[in-house]
């Protein structure tokens, strides 16, 4: 009778581990916890009965049995005790509900204006493949060299194991690993790299889980996707666009096996910088795949031989990474935490952003040592706001740090046009006079470029030739508050000082806040907001959505644009920045900071917008470089090879050219963000009181 209610108690545990299996909520603590004491309790009765058995009824043997079953039975229950303990320990803090939705590291796809990949010098993820989307003989490689029997085992290989440890204990050393597919997924997405006993608890009972919940294709899928394979490739999407220039689902046999091969050393076989090693990696993963049956004896000799045909060079990166860097954080945002991909096409233009590398490499290369120049930035954007190229100092790979956005900078005379501006607010013309004397101002005497002054000039001649004197006259004549208000219109946002200095420029501020500034007077509305998104697309939603423009004040410019442009324009013709002349229209202003340190040259042609400056990161002075001189000529170099190439297509920035996706509704995730705690920027749309989600119309 014992023996029986013993056998029961142990058919309970069974059934209730299994019912435990099928609940959704298996995976916290709580239900763990309820499940072994559930098993102990009944397993407890069953031993308990045979404490009660009546004496007279045993026999000796029977006796001796029942204590060993007892002892059994206790000790059972000890181990109960101490392994529910151990998985409560393991696994208290495991992110079941992002292991399951495969949240937690969504992807975010780059792409340039035209729709191309935007590959960065840095680590590139691809867009989220689906299983369909992987070619069979690439699924057929990778289980064949990585995981044999992953169809057929339950996220844990006993025999795997087993033949691993006999093959290591042969060669005395690590040859083989037991990992299963499921086992490596878990060590990239969801645990540390530390060999504790806590992770490889945490290891089985997550496989064991994951094999259950998703099943073999899920798993495969989010492999294959997250797998580091080298060269700066995260998942096969991106390897077989760094390594082939192609879509996924167009590799053929032997790219897909060279693409498996680097999945157990990526950083020693790759084909890039191991040639050789790659090809021979990918002739085992043939041979395996022969071993398998994927594939025949003759076809893999044939592979083998085309190998030698394969030339897997990185793609020349179509964008400067500074411009990566810069919009990553808002594509980020936007992308939020939704499973799977997010498609973001951003406004810079390839061809133009080559252009900027090229010109500011070269003039520092040129000019560099002798002027004193170690560093320069450029920026380039379309008059309303669309950053075309970005280019952050003299070399990416050397530094990283972005002159264009972080730096904070004295900006000289290029200060100069919010004074003018805030004169033409006032009611002052270009043709009104403004003595160009030495001043005083509490002790402090502005000097005039090469200490000459010029007497009573008109405005438009006292900003072609960027008299200081007259300038900070002028200024303190309309007020200092009007001037840090204008510039405040039209985009300033850094700190201004309410000083006597400041209409020269003092108070810093970075290149693409005043290239900004300038397309304001260009598009003839305040502010122009730099801006470096078209649209985006999460995977599964069926269209893209425009990133709609950021709500502020829109102050209408065009009482004084004619006014402004002459002024600009002027100072080309025949001011200070007559090296920036290209040979069209043309407008712009110099700026040189004190000592030299800080030179630039902002202004736009008819199609572009551009700034430039150069320096040095110490803030060391150059050898008399001003504005008008190398950084009028990087700019002037720039604008005649960008407008000799076909001009930038202005639907590129307004989301107009959407490449086959269809007209995308316009999103404006700034104002529906403040509208709907429940907005999600995916797919544009939030949780109403009731029903189902709706599209956010703002």
């Amino acid at each position: 009778m014992a023996k029986a209610k013993t056998v029961a108690a142990a058919s309970h545990l069974r059934t209730e581990f299994r019912k435990a299996n099928r609940s959704e909520t298996t995976t916290t603590i709580g239900h763990l916890g309820k499940w072994f004491a559930t098993a102990l309790a009944k397993t407890g009765r069953g031993i308990g009965d045979l404490y009660a058995m009546p004496f007279k009824n045993r026999r000796r043997g029977s006796l001796h049995a029942g204590r060993w079953k007892v002892a059994l039975g206790s000790a059972f229950l000890v181990f109960l005790l101490l392994t529910g303990s151990v998985l409560v320990w393991a696994l208290k803090d495991v992110p079941w509900g992002e292991i399951r939705d495969g949240s937690l590291k969504p992807v975010v796809v780059l792409e340039t204006a035209d729709g191309a990949p935007l590959v960065r010098q840095g680590p590139y993820q691809g867009p989220y493949a689906q299983y369909n989307q992987f070619p069979p003989q690439l699924i057929d490689a990778v289980l064949s060299i990585e995981d044999r029997r992953f169809m057929h085992h339950f996220g844990i290989d006993i025999r795997g194991i087993g033949r691993a440890l006999l093959r290591n204990f042969e060669a005395g050393s690590v040859v083989e690993g037991g990992s299963t597919i499921t086992q490596q997924l878990i060590k990239l997405q969801y645990l540390d790299s530390d060999r504790t006993i806590k992770r490889k608890i945490q290891e089985v009972v997550i496989a064991l889980w994951l094999e259950w919940k998703l099943g073999k294709q899920e798993i495969l899928t989010r492999y294959l996707n997250s797998a580091y394979l080298g060269a700066g490739a995260t998942g096969m999407p991106a390897a077989a666009r760094i390594y082939f220039n192609k879509d996924i689902s167009a590799l053929d046999l032997p790219e897909s096996a060279m693409l498996a091969g680097l999945l157990r050393a990526p950083s020693q076989w790759n084909p890039i910088d191991n040639f050789e090693g790659a090809r021979q990696r990918t002739a085992v993963v043939l041979d395996a795949m022969v071993a398998n049956g994927k594939i025949s004896g003759p076809e893999a000799e044939e592979a083998k031989a085309s190998f030698a045909k394969l030339h897997p060079t990185t793609p020349t990166p179509r964008s400067g990474s500074w411009f990566a860097d810069w919009i990553s954080p808002q594509a980020g945002e936007i992308a939020g935490s939704s499973p799977g991909s997010t498609t973001v096409r951003t406004t810079l233009v390839p061809h133009l952003q080559q252009i900027a590398e090229n010109v500011v490499k070269r003039a520092l290369d040129r000019e560099g040592k002798a002027a004193g120049a170690s560093q320069a930035a450029l920026v380039a954007m379309t008059p309303d706001g669309a950053v075309v190229a970005m280019v952050g100092g003299r070399d990416y790979k050397a530094s990283q740090f972005n002159r264009a956005v972080t730096a904070m900078r004295q900006p000289g005379s290029t200060f100069k046009l919010f004074v003018y501006y805030a004169a033409l607010k006032a009611g002052l013309t270009l043709s009104d006079w403004v003595l160009d004397a030495p001043i005083n101002i509490d002790g402090w005497s502005p000097e005039n470029s090469g200490d000459r002054y010029h007497g009573w000039v008109t405005l438009a001649e006292a900003f072609a030739r960027s008299l200081n004197a007259a300038t900070v006259r002028l200024a303190d004549q309309i007020g200092l508050d009007n001037v840090i208000a204008a510039a405040r219109e039209l985009g300033i946002d850094a700190p201004l000082a309410n000083t006597p200095s400041l209409a020269l420029g003092t108070s810093e501020v970075n290149l693409l806040d005043l290239t900004s500034a300038y397309a304001s007077v260009h598009l003839g509305k305040a502010p122009v907001r730099p801006r470096g998104i078209i649209d985006f697309q999460a995977a599964g939603q069926p269209k893209a959505f425009r990133v709609g423009l950021q709500a502020g004040p829109n102050v209408d410019l065009s009482p004084y644009q004619s006014d402004l442009l002459g002024l600009l324009q002027l100072v080309v013709e025949r001011g200070t920045g007559r090296g920036a002349d290209p040979g069209t229209f043309a407008a712009g202003k110099t700026g040189t900071s004190q000592n030299n340190r800080d030179a630039w040259f902002i202004g736009f042609t008819k199609p572009l917008v551009a700034g430039v400056w150069v320096g040095n990161d110490d803030d060391a002075p150059m050898n008399g470089v001003t504005g008008g001189a190398l950084p009028a000529r990087i700019w002037r170099d720039f604008m005649q090879e960008a407008m000799a190439e076909p001009a930038p297509n202005e639907a590129s920035s307004t989301g107009a050219m959407i490449d086959g996706r269809g007209a995308p509704q316009s999103c404006n995730i700034a104002a529906c963000s403040r509208s709907y705690r429940s907005f999600r920027p995916s797919d544009c749309t939030y949780q109403p009181y009731s029903g189902e989600r709706l599209l956010c119309e703002k």
